[in-house]
């Protein structure tokens, strides 16, 4: 039996501006509107058999959010695991607490196929082969790596050096792992017919991977090992969930699974991807998603060009015309807009880190703003005013709440809501409005089986989403 293991996390600061802290890669809208964690989620289900289930290691803030992917998958088998990092500590980690967390549920049979999130196959039948083939591998003890056949000198990937068949069907034992080479590296690697590209993906059975961490990274294994024994888990019905104790998943080396034990082991193997892959790793990668035009311009945006040439542009809600330019890549959204030159196009990321160094909110959120209840977007703000369109899930209710600083005005466009405002609870329909002066409790709930619309108008000295005092929440925001 396979078991999916999906590790969500990374900023995918090389896709900024769409990508951002509070909204990373992996929750990403592609061109055909799909994220990348719903088409990874549909790839693992191409997996499961009955009785298996799926498990997402991600951070604890992007729970609900992942689970609102999940459900979007409409997957038949509908078992799953969530374990919640407080913090990221890269893949060894990750990938250790999820075996021992496996060996808990299903013992050390069980095999995982490691799978990260932002990562884009389109070939699902081919992969499912390939996972197949690396599973047979496991059971006998390897570690297997999935290799990508290079198709290019690529200096961004790691690569794979392979020696020695396993069989007749391409499987090979690794010789070592290779850092990102430079031009001339990667001409001779693709040349040789040796190497391959790392992907990333992992397959192994949950006690062969425990031994071989227990000899190459014991101290390791022992840290993990008592972190996911001090994190209880929680059971309901088909999900469950466990978040990591926060102190203890501080004290973890933030190591990558090839540095702690691939690179180290001898019983690594790698099976040679005959599926379609991409990293979806810059704004290049994501522009061969979309057809060109004549002249190799790409637009996922109404976009007008002329007299240009080798463009991409994504624009959320304005119309771009470029005109007599070339190589460039546009991206616009409510908030921000990258304009960069297409040969540049990984060092976008350098955009994230001045503007985390400059505390600039930019890199962190978008103007709407997911929450566990449905988001907010920031229409307007100004000295002592800001205006939001709240959206609000059907089912869900916000946290009962005071503000100390502002009070705020509701109005409903759509649907229902259930107010508490400082006493009983009453029903506001569309075009009815409610007022919460500062130091009132209240909450909004919607009680409907249709998205509540408002609008809030939010004034006073101070409007920092830190002047919330939470008092009772069904998403356990309460410390």
């Amino acid at each position: 039996m396979l078991f999916p293991v999906i590790l969500s996390g990374g900023a995918g600061t090389r896709l900024w501006p769409v990508s951002r802290e509070g909204h990373p890669k992996p929750f990403m809208a592609l061109p055909d509107g799909e994220s990348l964690l719903l088409k990874t989620y549909r790839r693992a289900g191409a997996l499961l058999a009955d009785g298996g289930e799926i498990v997402t290691v991600t951070n604890r803030d992007y729970y609900f959010q992942s689970k609102d992917e999940f459900a979007a998958a409409r997957l038949p088998h509908r078992r799953a695991c969530y374990l919640l990092e407080p913090l990221g500590r890269n893949t060894a980690p990750a990938i250790a607490a999820a075996a021992l967390v496996l060996r808990e549920r299903h013992g050390d049979q069980a095999i995982m196929v490691v799978m990260p999130a932002d990562h884009l196959i389109r070939d699902s039948e081919a992969f499912v082969a390939a996972a197949r083939q690396a599973a047979t591998l496991a059971q006998d003890g390897y570690l297997v790596t999935f290799g990508i056949r290079p198709t290019r000198a690529e200096t961004g990937f790691g690569y794979i050096e392979a020696r020695d068949a396993l069989g007749g069907d391409g499987a090979a034992r690794v010789v070592r792992f290779v850092e990102k080479p430079d031009r001339q590296t990667a001409e001779h690697y693709l040349a040789s017919g040796r190497f391959l590209w790392n992907s990333g993906m992992f397959c192994f059975s949950v006690g062969s991977l425990l031994r071989e961490l227990a000899e190459q990274a014991p101290q390791l294994l022992e840290q993990v090992a008592a972190c996911v024994a001090a994190s209880p888990a929680l059971q309901q019905g088909e999900l469950a969930q466990q978040e990591l104790n926060a102190e203890l998943f501080a004290e973890l080396p933030d190591i990558s699974i090839d540095y702690a034990l691939m690179e180290r082991s001898d019983r690594v193997a790698v099976v040679p991807a005959a599926f379609d892959w991409s990293d979806i790793g810059s704004w290049n990668a994501l522009s061969e998603l979309v057809e060109a035009d004549a002249q190799n311009n790409r637009a996922a945006a109404d976009a007008l060009f002329i007299d240009s040439r080798n463009n991409f542009v994504q624009s959320e809600a304005r119309l771009v015309a470029a005109v007599g330019v070339d190589d460039l890549i546009v991206i616009d959204t409510a908030d921000a807009l990258l304009i960069a030159h297409a040969e540049r196009a990984q060092d976008v990321r350098q955009v994230v880190k001045q503007l985390k160094a400059s505390e600039h909110d930019a890199y962190r959120l978008h103007r709407t703003v997911s929450r566990p209840w449905g988001t907010y977007t920031v229409l307007e703000e100004g000295p002592r005013f800001k205006i939001k369109r709240i959206v609000v899930k059907p089912g869900a209710a916000l946290s009962l709440q005071m503000h100390h600083h502002r009070s705020e005005h509701w109005v409903v466009v759509q649907g229902m809501a259930r107010v508490v405002n400082g006493g009983e609870p009453r029903l506001v329909s569309a075009n009815e409005s409610t007022f919460i002066p500062a130091g009132h409790k209240h909450r909004l709930e919607n009680p409907g089986v249709i998205d509540l619309v408002m609008i809030e108008v939010q004034s006073g000295e101070y409007l920092g989403e830190d002047d919330i005092v939470r008092f009772e929440d069904q998403y356990g925001r309460i410390k």
